[in-house]
């Protein structure tokens, strides 16, 4: 059925895919990727391979690429801030184009990519890996506040480094970490924060004077059930504040006091909150990027609009999407573009081949590591489309443990420069098969 579907959209569009790489272009590749990030670069290093040099364009403004992953441990003085960023030319692969501008428009009907200054690449397939953007301005006030007035976040470079600073600054007050309520890359990364300065302030001995409270737009802790349950008990230990169906909507820097409207069907619905702090942590709210939201590919809600087994665009043939700006239902995070590379991968290279083959099919495959502390951490591996656990070992990754520590610290982010990057980490499947095998692939 998959592989049918794929011929199927394949056939009625080779006509335009013809049109589109015989016209009159300043450049055109056999595949164009948008984006530069652990997805886009995990599939144009293997296509780049594959279909030769020059054939494949990775459309990226970034100087620089991050491991995004690691951001948390730089937040919480674990990891040096330098160890997490190398020049983009250094991961791009040497048998792929580097286009170094931003994306501004798809055109899929005239298999056309316009650029900031106005110039059109042209494609015969496209793959969208253009991520998530970040929406400080989203919340008012906040954009004059962060940097300074105690207020960090671990989800830039800009100021990641100020997540530590501040905290170390801390003597007494709140301490608040907040999470939106709009879609966010990595969504445990809003929580892990929080643990790590609540140890900190234990071993600063000032715990009993800094009240640390975790403030969610979101009904649950984290959205799968045995972990959340373990995220809750975590934050009971440790006299963690959970505040469930608040949503940060206002930052006032000056007068250091964070601003939340209560969500929900409770009794206080509709109502602000507005409480001091000493430090706060913010979780910007992300959208889709303009270009994606105002292209025909995109759904309502302006992610682009993909099948969530083949990752195949629905309308549009030789389009698909990996990461966090498609609109796949699973958590977005590097584990989960880890997966969807192999079968986007497969299924592309497939296509360009005109190989009959069945389909590859993604099956949701997502996961979370959340940092408790120095050497602790529960390791969520689940289906985002099931809700069901999809763990790698054979213990109870519901638990803190040392060992999920030291993968997620030291050994993921080897693997992440010298294999995803290259296109040859898909995840965990087949430690997997060895380490746990009576879980299912």
């Amino acid at each position: 059925m998959l592989a049918a579907k794929i011929a199927t959209r394949t056939a009625r569009h080779r006509s335009w895919v013809r049109l589109a790489s015989t016209a009159t272009a300043p450049s055109s590749y056999k595949v164009v990727v948008i984006g530069g990030g652990a997805g886009g670069l995990a599939v144009s290093s293997t296509l780049s391979k594959q279909l030769g040099k020059n054939e494949v364009a990775v459309i990226e403004p970034s100087e620089t690429h991050y491991q995004q992953p690691l951001f948390t441990f730089v937040g919480g003085g674990l990891k040096r801030f330098e160890e997490t960023y190398r020049p983009t030319s250094d991961v791009i692969a040497p048998e792929a184009q580097w286009i170094n501008q931003a994306a501004a428009q798809i055109d899929p009907d005239s298999n056309t990519v316009t650029l900031a200054d106005g110039t059109k690449v042209a494609y015969e397939y496209l793959v969208v890996a253009a991520g998530i953007e970040l929406d400080f301005a989203g919340i008012k006030g906040l954009e004059s506040a962060i940097g300074k007035n105690g207020v960090a976040s671990n989800y830039s470079p800009r100021y990641v480094q100020k997540t530590f600073e501040f905290l170390q600054g801390v003597k007494e007050g709140n301490a608040l970490f907040t999470m939106p309520a709009t879609p966010v890359k990595c969504a445990g990364a809003p929580q892990k924060i929080a643990y790590l300065a609540d140890e900190l302030f234990r071993e600063k001995g000032i715990r009993d004077k800094v009240a640390v409270g975790y403030y969610t737009a979101l009904g649950k802790i984290f959205a799968i059930e045995k972990y959340a349950n373990a995220m809750n008990e975590v934050a009971r230990s440790r006299d963690i504040g959970v505040n469930l169906f608040h949503d940060l909507v206002e930052v006032d820097g000056a007068a250091k006091k964070a601003t939340f409207k209560v969500l929900g069907a409770g009794p206080q619905a509709g109502e602000t909150v507005t409480v001091p702090y000493e430090f706060l942590h913010v979780t910007p709210p992300m959208k889709p990027f303009d270009f994606i939201k105002s292209s025909a590919i995109s759904n309502a809600a302006g992610f682009v609009d993909i099948d969530k087994g083949t990752l195949q665009h629905t309308k549009y043939p030789n389009i698909y999407s990996i990461g966090d700006c498609s609109s796949l239902p699973t958590s977005k995070t590097a584990a989960a573009a880890a997966a969807q590379s192999s079968v986007l991968k497969y299924n592309l290279l497939n296509q360009i081949r005109g190989t009959n083959a069945p389909a590859a099919e993604y099956n949701g495959y997502t996961s979370c590591p959340l940092v408790t502390g120095k050497n602790k951490l529960v390791l969520a591996e689940f289906s985002g489309y099931t809700g069901a656990p999809h763990e790698t070992f054979f213990f109870d990754q519901a638990k803190e443990h040392a060992f999920s520590y030291w993968v997620t610290a030291d050994v993921l982010p080897a693997v992440y420069w010298s294999s995803m990057l290259k296109g040859t980490w898909h995840g965990p499947a087949t430690i997997r098969k060895f380490a746990n095998p009576t879980a299912k692939n």
